[in-house]
């Protein structure tokens, strides 16, 4: 047993790390946004800021740590937020590892990252991913592509879209690419390689793979609201988007989403590391599923309610009749 930190133990993935710690005995702390976030732990996990400012704070909060979990990252730029900003405060907290000894760092990255690629997220991971093989930390590098779970944004939204709108449009074909791993699933495989002291870089995909148009049929399938899927432009889909995402007040697609979606940057040809099937999850969850939006401003505008107290309080049901990624980070 040992001093665990975790980014975001709060939010999404890092509760689910947390959780699973925690069943195991261990002492766990969260370094957080949002500190001040409903606790779900019942005061199991202490919470601190990040202190990127104070970096010297920073390195006493992970000083002990066996091993620090890193979810920390943001989805897409905006006003208070940035990608570049995020690469700048994950080398800090890498450097903060570093002179506090801890051991072990769990990274979440992004499958297909690059540093050579035109999109910022993409590039963004690419970089975080050498520094942290620079540094001389021991560490494991987890490459999720989609995660789903009650807390999850692309998932719901996707039910949320098909239960409110009678036909559901996707980007060109939908022919491309998605391997969802369960978020718990995700959580297990960082436990497990918290553990371990080898350094290595693990896709972390589910079991199924579908074409996007595929995962919405399934999805609507499974929450019996099966809807018309045409092709549209890529920039008729952004538009659409846009104008929903300004009904919710929220940011539902980006341009970038969009070419990485397309370019097929969330398939890979590794065999899975999680064992739940979405088909399976969405199933027992049906009745649920996508019943209110699940906003990502709405979790940064607000930092004490929880995650699902959050979507409990922007219930958008759909009447019958007559689209975000999710990167569990910047909590």
């Amino acid at each position: 047993m040992g001093r665990h930190v975790i980014t975001g133990a709060f939010g999404y993935s890092g509760k689910y790390i947390a959780s699973r710690l925690l069943a195991r005995g261990e002492t766990v702390h969260t370094i957080t946004n949002s500190p001040d976030r409903a606790n779900p732990f019942e005061g199991r996990v202490t919470a601190s800021p990040f202190y990127f400012d104070e970096p010297e704070r920073l390195v006493e909060e992970l000083r002990g740590a066996n091993v620090l979990y890193n979810t920390y990252w943001v989805r897409f730029n905006y006003r208070d937020f940035t990608h570049a900003e995020a690469v700048k405060n994950t080398l800090t907290l890498f450097d903060a590892a570093q002179e506090a000894g801890v051991r072990r760092v769990v990274h979440v990255s992004i499958t297909n990252p690059s540093e050579d690629s035109d999109l910022e997220y993409f590039r963004g991971k690419a970089r975080l991913e050498r520094a942290l093989r620079e540094s001389g930390l021991s560490y494991a590098i987890l490459r999720p592509t989609v995660l789903f779970g009650r807390e999850d944004i692309l998932i719901n939204n996707i039910a949320w879209l098909l239960r409110r709108f009678p036909i559901f449009g996707v980007l060109g074909g939908g022919n491309y690419r998605l391997q969802p791993i369960y978020v718990d699933d995700l959580a297990q495989l960082a436990v497990e390689q918290g553990a371990s002291r080898e350094n290595i870089t693990i896709d972390a995909i589910g079991p199924e793979t579908f074409t996007f148009r595929e995962l919405v049929r399934t999805i609507g399938d499974i929450i019996g609201k099966p809807r018309p899927i045409l092709s549209i432009p890529p920039g008729v889909g952004y538009v659409a988007a846009s104008i929903i995402g300004r009904t919710v007040g929220d940011v539902l697609l980006t341009r970038d989403e969009i070419k990485g979606l397309m370019r097929g940057l969330l398939y890979t040809n590794s065999p899975p590391a999680g064992t739940t099937a979405l088909t399976d999850w969405a199933r027992a969850q049906a009745d649920e599923l996508g019943r209110t939006y699940a906003s990502e401003l709405a979790r940064r505008r607000d930092r004490t309610a929880s995650y699902e107290a959050l979507r409990g309080g922007q219930s958008s049901e759909a009447p019958d009749g007559p689209d975000g990624l999710d990167r569990s980070g910047g909590e």
